[in-house]
């Protein structure tokens, strides 16, 4: 996928610092081209769970952030992150008192 493409796809409007930087996050993430129809099928997942797949403006990674409004259904976002890891084998770090993943890569 063009990296346009995909900033469109995620919901951003391109530009040569987002471009750089999703360049970084690409050459960041192990295995990358891997996943990465994967990780775009996340994001359209999760919309429905008011959630979403981004770029961590602090890490070299896609973020995923669970911005639920009730619990029930942040479960049912956390589920599906869980799924998509375990069935595509990516690795994924959840930061400690957050809703939020960093996905690091495809694990061998």
């Amino acid at each position: 996928m063009q990296r346009e493409a995909m900033l469109i796809q995620l919901g951003y409007a391109p530009n040569e610092a987002l471009l750089a930087q999703l360049k970084k996050i690409e050459e960041n993430t192990i295995g990358y081209e891997k996943i990465q129809k994967h990780i775009m099928d996340l994001h359209d997942h999760l919309k429905a769970d008011s959630s979403y797949v981004a770029m961590s403006n602090s890490k070299d990674y896609f973020k995923i952030k669970v911005d639920a409004i009730n619990s029930t259904i942040a479960d049912i976002a956390h589920e599906k992150i869980k799924h998509f890891s375990d069935k595509f084998k990516v690795k994924i770090n959840k930061l400690e008192n957050k809703e939020t993943y960093y996905i690091i890569g495809f694990e061998h």
